[in-house]
């Protein structure tokens, strides 16, 4: 299998807030990263691509990669969009909805702390300036230790805030946290996303599970020989990757907490957590759409 990295990016910025601030990288060594995947002689490709590539579609340039970013960063805007515009790199950006500005307020609708994030105008813009977008939940939270009428909100009204906001469909996701399970990811299909993407600090490939797609987390203590082995397509496993016992187990471990109000990383999203800022569905759509057959 040949190994793809999926680049995952949070922030890009100079002075970002401290709980951010790990998953933070400076412009210039964002710009610096982006020159290594060009030496490397990849080819950044749109996510779509590997999805397509992965369910049997045209194969991949021999060395592909994907770029990815979580959350919905204002930085995304100013810093990254005109980088990516310069040498002509397609990338999805993953927003977590709840976190969205609405015009003329600061939203409260997600579990994220207070940073500088995205408006709806700037990520209608973002959209038609040809950047994939897609959902990353409403409010971030641990999806896996969600279930029923919780789990559909963060699945399904996401997707609907995004097609409202760009004008047409949307089609990919990512696991906040990178946490899934099985029965999540059923639910996100039901829903109509056609891919997702999770973490697993592995390369992804065209053997990979398009609903929970590889990718590599570039954060600040990445040190640039081990973001230069990834881009030489070495350093990592290669997707589809087993899940391991440890990994069963932690999940586990976050549900109980969860159960006992005690969550780690936080409370997950509880019905009504959001109401006071959350903007009214599209006709014809209720958090259990996802609930039903398709």
């Amino acid at each position: 299998m040949t190994a793809v990295p999926v680049f995952l990016y949070h922030s890009v910025a100079e002075s970002p807030p401290a709980w951010i601030a790990p998953y933070t990288v400076t412009p210039r060594t964002f710009t610096e990263q982006l020159d290594r995947i060009a030496d490397s002689g990849r080819t950044v490709v749109p996510l779509r691509r590997l999805v397509s590539a992965i369910r049997g579609g045209p194969p991949l340039p021999t060395r592909a990669a994907v770029l990815t970013f979580d959350d919905g960063f204002a930085d995304f805007y100013w810093t990254v969009a005109p980088l990516l515009n310069e040498r002509e790199l397609p990338a999805t950006l993953f927003v977590t909805t709840g976190a969205i500005h609405p015009p003329g307020g600061r939203s409260t609708g997600s579990l994220l702390p207070p940073a500088p994030m995205l408006n709806w105008r700037q990520l209608a813009g973002l959209d038609a300036f040809g950047i994939e977008i897609g959902g990353h939940s409403r409010t971030h939270p641990q999806l896996d230790t969600l279930s029923g009428r919780q789990l559909c909100e963060e699945i399904q009204r996401c997707k609907h805030e995004l097609e409202d906001a760009v004008g047409r469909p949307v089609s990919s996701y990512a696991y906040p946290h990178g946490y899934s399970s099985a029965a999540v990811r059923r639910k996100v299909q039901k829903a109509g996303w056609s891919s997702a993407c999770g973490v697993g600090q592995a390369f992804s490939s065209t053997a990979d599970d398009s609903l929970r797609i590889s990718r590599l987390m570039v954060r600040a203590d990445t040190p640039a020989a081990t973001f230069q082995e990834w881009a030489d397509g070495h350093g990592a496993p290669v997707a589809p990757v087993t899940e391991r016992l440890r990994t069963k187990g932690w999940r586990g471990w976050r549900r109980l907490t969860a159960r006992l109000g005690h969550p780690v990383g936080g409370p997950p999203a509880t019905p009504g957590s959001a109401e006071p800022d959350r903007p009214a569905g599209p006709a014809g759509h209720t958090p259990d759409d996802c609930d039903r057959d398709r």
